[in-house]
């Protein structure tokens, strides 16, 4: 299969990246299934990418016309075996779990074609962990995604039994996507961007974890000497806090660093509250409006 035979795409989880990678996909050109176990879900998946669009339609990114036109090209089902008609290639964006990965893989190696190339999402595990569970490990590698609202950048990440053929066909995939890809030449967690941002969200962890200073004085510090409009405890609720404690938690399990696990219970309690971030209204700031937006925080005025 050539890069330019990639027509149909499934997305395997309708969450915040989940939408941002169909949407793209289908602004691109492609049609786009987005599978998830409940239709509450799809529901909220398919509210949050008309929003996306949106914006981008705000910010002139595209036309209302070509929002509409991406838009209709995203469909939507709970049901696998309608998912995996006919599918060029595979996105998968469920939790961080290496199992749960693994059996999603393994119930959709039966039901896509044999052509079908499967990439993970995934923002921390390494396709190696689970690529057998695939069925199709030669056809299969991480295809990593950022913020598609800010940037394109995306990590391309083989395993050691991908062919050279996916690699290829995926960087020229990529490129028609209008995406900047970053190859990897070995596995490593967290790929280039991720490796550098959670030794960063960890360090800030670690610090509010053995009570060196608040939360909000830890962003004020990143945000007053790096000139930064937003510091690591606001992009912890903006990428959600039960990601970022599932990270976190099953590094410390895999490690047993006694501080990881320290600051995997830290974050455990606000998951606990269901305080999970900017998607729920609350999570270490409150939404809309957080207080690390407003004039005056660096200063120290509202905190």
């Amino acid at each position: 299969m050539k890069a330019e035979d990639i027509k149909r795409i499934l997305i395997i989880g309708g969450g915040t990246m989940g939408r941002q990678i169909a949407l793209h996909f289908a602004m691109q050109g492609c049609n786009v299934v987005i599978y998830d176990i409940k239709e509450e879900l799809l529901s909220k998946a398919l509210a949050g990418i008309q929003k996306i669009a949106a914006s981008y339609v705000r910010l002139k990114r595209i036309t209302q016309e070509e929002a509409q036109a991406a838009s209709a090209r995203i469909k939507t089902t709970t049901i696998a075996e309608e998912a995996a008609k006919d599918i060029d290639l595979v996105s998968e964006s469920v939790p961080e779990d290496p199992v749960l990965k693994g059996k999603v893989f393994s119930l959709f190696h039966s039901l896509c074609p044999p052509r079908t190339i499967f990439t993970t999402n995934t923002s921390t595990l390494l396709p190696s962990m689970f690529a057998e569970f695939t069925g199709r490990p030669e056809k299969f590698l991480a295809l990593h995604f950022h913020d598609l609202r800010t940037n394109t950048v995306v990590d391309i990440m083989p395993h050691p039994g991908t062919n050279e053929e996916t690699i290829n066909v995926v960087k020229s995939f990529a490129k028609l996507m209008g995406l900047i890809d970053i190859i990897l030449k070995k596995e490593n967690s967290g790929y280039v961007f991720n490796a550098m941002f959670a030794a960063f969200l960890g360090s800030a962890q670690t610090l509010a974890a053995n009570d060196v200073a608040s939360i909000e004085d830890i962003d004020r510090s990143w945000m007053g000497v790096m000139n930064m409009p937003i510091g690591p405890f606001g992009i912890m609720d903006s990428v959600g806090i039960s990601t970022a404690w599932m990270v976190t938690a099953y590094w410390a399990q895999q490690t047993g660093d006694a501080q990881s696990q320290k600051n995997a219970d830290f974050l455990k309690q606000y998951v606990d509250r269901g305080e999970l971030g900017q998607k729920t209204g609350k999570g270490f700031y409150s939404y809309p409006g957080p207080s690390f937006r407003q004039p005056g925080f660096i200063a120290g005025h509202n905190t």
